[in-house]
């Protein structure tokens, strides 16, 4: 660039402005009118739409946790056992199982959660947890306090 004054050679950024506005305004693409067109309101408003998909991103987090937690209640209500208890019985049996893995077995592997809610029961019974009554289906389950008790 050949500039005839100092004044417009102090005055022209450079190509790096270029860049950091093509920047904003493809991150602010999506937007309607002078939002989307003028640069200082669209830097406003792609901080903003930014600070926004944080704070979503955290949000989401914490509806899937809940629902997560939902359909696993659900599952357990289904099967006669408190959440709680289930989840000490899995803990004390070493199953390591998340909230989004159980979440998975309790709508799409009915069976296989049932199981889990077997030993789970199982488990509780024979650590004497609170809430369980014995029950005639767990009896085929055998855990390692069945075995002991046994003796």
């Amino acid at each position: 660039m050949v500039f005839t004054s100092v004044v417009n050679y102090v005055r022209a950024r450079g190509p790096d402005e270029i860049w950091r506005k093509r920047r904003i305004f493809k991150l602010a693409a999506h937007f309607i009118g002078r939002r989307r067109n003028c640069y200082s309101i669209a830097l406003r408003n792609v901080h903003r739409a930014l600070a926004y998909a944080t704070k979503g991103r955290k949000l989401k987090r914490a509806d899937m946790a809940n629902l997560w937690e939902t359909r696993v209640r659900a599952g357990c209500e289904q099967h006669n056992i408190s959440y709680e208890t289930f989840r000490e019985g899995l803990a004390r049996t070493d199953i390591l199982l998340n909230r989004k893995t159980l979440a998975d077995l309790a709508c799409w592997e009915p069976y296989s959660f049932k199981a889990l809610t077997d030993i789970a029961k199982r488990r509780a019974l024979d650590d004497g947890l609170a809430g369980i009554k014995a029950d005639t289906s767990i009896d085929r389950i055998i855990t390692r306090g069945t075995l002991h008790r046994d003796k």
